[in-house]
């Protein structure tokens, strides 16, 4: 069986595949098949379009440098554009500017530490078949929240209570006070003085963040928040997840 790269070369030598044209007034250096195409790919430099049109890929043009050419930036507004760039730091720099000043649709790299013009057609094939959209590439890392610092004695108390819906009041001490269902957290808590934290195992609602307030209760941890409920700013709101384990 012939390979993959003797498949190709010998699909486009039946295309009878014509030279590197210059594109534009800034003679940018295009595959023929550039102009009638709707989607485009966009290149580093004149070896990388020569690969590709050895693998019968014609809608190519090139960058020819880190900075992106006027032409460049229009195609990609008229047309639907892949940047096939290079897996090093220079593929990482022209990605960056890319990002700023095109409308280019999706993105694609050479696996890492390799360049395009070295890729064969399996490799080529294979990184414009996992290209990205840029939106997704443009998007800062998500940053993960900060873990809240708690006493030993509310982490445990949190431990024991995951799965019994179930309510512990504490005080500033972080003694247990009481133990109760969640179902009558709300009620007791308009009737018991001196509470510093609560932890249940349910979800906070509005009408526990406002009683809190009323009774001046500092902290309320709780397998999860609702929604609905706002910000306070004299009680504080954790779930079980963002609490440090110790």
């Amino acid at each position: 069986m012939p390979s993959v790269d003797e498949v190709f070369k010998e699909v486009s030598e039946i295309l009878k595949l014509g030279k590197v044209e210059k594109y534009s007034s800034e003679e940018l250096p295009a595959g023929p098949g550039l102009e009638s195409a709707k989607e485009i790919i966009i290149v580093e430099g004149r070896a990388d379009i020569i690969n590709l049109m050895r693998c019968g890929l014609l809608n190519t043009i090139a960058l020819e440098g880190a900075k992106v050419p006027e032409a460049i930036k229009t195609l990609c507004k008229e047309k639907e554009a892949t940047a096939l760039l290079d897996g090093d730091r220079g593929g990482d720099l022209i990605l960056k500017e890319l990002l700023q000043v095109t409308d280019a649709k999706y993105i694609a790299r050479a696996p890492r530490g390799k360049e395009v013009e070295e890729l064969n057609c399996k490799e080529i094939f294979d990184a414009l078949e996992a290209k990205v959209p840029l939106q997704e590439v443009s998007k800062p890392p998500r940053k993960e929240k900060q873990k809240v610092e708690v006493p030993k004695e509310i982490a445990e108390t949190i431990k024991g209570l995951e799965g019994t819906l179930e309510a512990v009041l504490l005080n500033e001490k972080s003694e247990p006070i009481e133990r109760l269902p969640v179902n009558q957290l709300a009620e007791k808590l308009q009737q018991t003085e001196g509470i510093d934290t609560v932890v249940f195992d349910g979800i906070i609602t509005q009408r526990i963040v406002d009683v809190a307030a009323e009774k001046s209760i500092k902290r309320i941890i709780a397998a999860r928040i609702s929604d609905a409920v706002k910000p306070s700013l004299t009680v504080q709101l954790t779930t079980f997840s963002e609490v440090a384990q110790s």
